[in-house]
């Protein structure tokens, strides 16, 4: 089953038990991929559709942040409900070790010797891990690895 019939499933369980936020945030969900598939003239795969909910995610932990430092905890506590929600139709994250031992063996496949070659690095590490790891952690391993 593609993640975007999981998506309408899950939006068509959500109509039947009555869940409002959760069917608001599917229903979110749902516009979101339909605009970039009008947007783009393609019907997204689960990668494209992972992307997708990345983004949103990003912008639910960006929202929670400016809500908690402004004193709004019921706007925040939306968020992180959304945020929850949304979080459920992501491929499981991987592990710091897993991460270092990907970034290891981009830094081995490129033959990046120096800060210098990061792009090169990022560029193989990106399609492998886009979703299942925090790009920005990622990032940073791979800083600390052409570091040495």
């Amino acid at each position: 089953m593609s993640l975007k019939d999981q998506i309408n499933d899950d939006m068509k369980a959500a109509m039947r038990a009555r869940e409002t936020e959760r069917l608001g945030t599917i229903r979110l969900l749902l516009a979101a991929v339909k605009q970039r598939e009008v947007d783009e003239r393609v019907v997204l795969d689960d990668a494209a559709i992972t992307a997708v909910i990345d983004k949103m995610i990003k912008q639910r932990k960006d929202s929670i942040s400016q809500f908690e430092a402004a004193g709004r905890t019921d706007l925040a506590d939306k968020e992180k409900a959304e945020l929850a929600i949304l979080s459920a139709y992501m491929p499981a994250q991987m592990s710091e070790a897993e991460i270092v031992a990907e970034v290891q063996a981009a830094v081995a496949q490129t033959g990046a010797a120096g800060p210098q070659d990061m792009g090169k690095v990022m560029g193989v590490l990106k399609p492998k891990l886009a979703g299942r790891a925090d790009m920005t952690a990622v990032s940073a391993q791979v800083k600390a690895a052409l570091a040495k």
